[in-house]
């Protein structure tokens, strides 16, 4: 009694500690931790020979594992006006509306400048390097300027390893811009354009209801002019007030616009339709069997027969339609009726006649001498 009443906490059983069914094993767990901080708990099991409770097991590997896993550190970043802009696909938990009344999740491509923190978006029909290297290009002139690094994580479309995908390279040399790609496990130096897609989901998304791409795009763009005047609590300023200067330290657009889009080079075939992504489109039927060169953007597809414009449509984001143009069945249907026309036969009256002069200049000779 008098022990309690002298004691500054409420009395406490606390068992001493003692070995369990666990300490001869730790020992050898340790070592393989030691080597491989993260291996499986049901691996390291099997490796040392346990065969008790594998739960048990696992609470211990757990509480030992902290110690032999590396520390990887991360320091505070220092964004510099015009140095960076971040990159990145959100992709929103809405499914939205197609040209074929099909509904799907498509990527929205968002840019936030580093330093302003000051945001631009729109969506984008596929992660394909075509149409990320358009949607980033749409951006930065709605940025108006270009960073000095746009910063990737590992997307596909951007590149994988060590090597860029096909035409990123050009389209960095165009702007005089680098491309860095992010190592894996490593979102801290992307955390802004990061916690930019979560803040896209809490505060644009709920409530909202999209009809197509194009609504989204105009909701998403009337959204961020608020969003960009609004206090940001890191940098306690909002990003329309800094975007000027970030604007200022950035390189300006290339004079030349890059090299961007789907683009491709075929023989028309006879059905005289070309592919672009997962889609046909149908062409002017009097180039079959005529190369023909294919260009599309976001929202429109262009082919072109030696400079000449022989198809234009509206490009669409649902997969596998056919798109096509009436005034172009209706030219294949007037010269689909000619080849069946019959055609005239030779005349058999009619002789082949042939001046047999000509096999004497053919041969080199003249009032039957041979010339020298």
């Amino acid at each position: 009694m008098e022990r309690a009443l002298a004691s500054d906490r409420p009395p406490k059983y606390e068992r001493p500690a003692g070995p369990t069914s666990f300490t001869p094993f730790e020992p050898a767990v340790r070592q393989l931790l030691v080597k491989t901080p993260d291996m499986p708990a049901t691996v390291i099991a099997e490796r040392v020979g346990w065969t008790g409770s594998i739960t048990w097991f696992r609470d211990n590997v757990r509480r030992l594992r902290p110690e032999h896993r590396p520390v990887d550190p991360c320091d505070r970043l220092i964004w510099l006006p015009g140095d960076a802009a971040q990159c990145d696909l959100w992709f929103p938990p809405r499914k939205i509306p197609l040209e074929d009344g099909s509904r799907t999740l498509l990527p929205v491509m968002v840019i936030t400048a580093a330093h302003s923190r000051f945001m631009v978006g729109r969506m984008i029909p596929t992660r394909h390097t075509q149409d990320l290297l358009l949607g980033m290009w749409e951006l930065l002139q709605d940025l108006g300027r270009v960073p000095r690094r746009l910063i990737w994580d590992n997307e596909t479309g951007i590149g994988r390893g060590k090597r860029h995908a096909e035409g990123v390279g050009a389209f960095t040399g165009t702007l005089a811009t680098t491309l860095l790609r992010l190592k894996p496990y490593d979102p801290e130096s992307k955390g802004v354009v990061e916690r930019r897609n979560r803040y896209y989901e809490t505060s644009f998304m709920p409530g909202r209801t999209f009809e197509s791409p194009a609504d989204f795009d105009a909701q998403f763009r009337d959204w961020l002019g608020l969003a960009n005047s609004r206090v940001v609590r890191t940098i306690k300023a909002r990003p329309v007030d800094l975007v000027d200067a970030d604007r200022a330290a950035m390189l300006p657009l290339p004079p030349v616009p890059p090299a961007v889009g789907w683009v491709n080079r075929v023989r028309l075939g006879r059905d005289y339709y070309v592919r672009v992504d997962s889609s046909d489109y149908s062409v002017e039927p009097n180039v079959i069997g005529r190369f023909v060169d294919v260009h599309a953007d976001l929202a429109r597809v262009e082919v072109r027969h030696e400079g000449r414009l022989v198809a234009a449509h509206q490009r669409v984001w649902a997969r596998g339609m056919t798109i096509t143009d009436p005034a172009h069945v209706a030219a294949a249907k007037v010269l689909r009726e000619q080849f069946q026309l019959p055609r005239p036969a030779a005349d058999p009256d009619q002789e082949l006649a042939r001046d047999l002069a000509e096999y004497d200049r053919a041969f080199g000779l003249i009032d039957g001498e041979e010339v020298a």
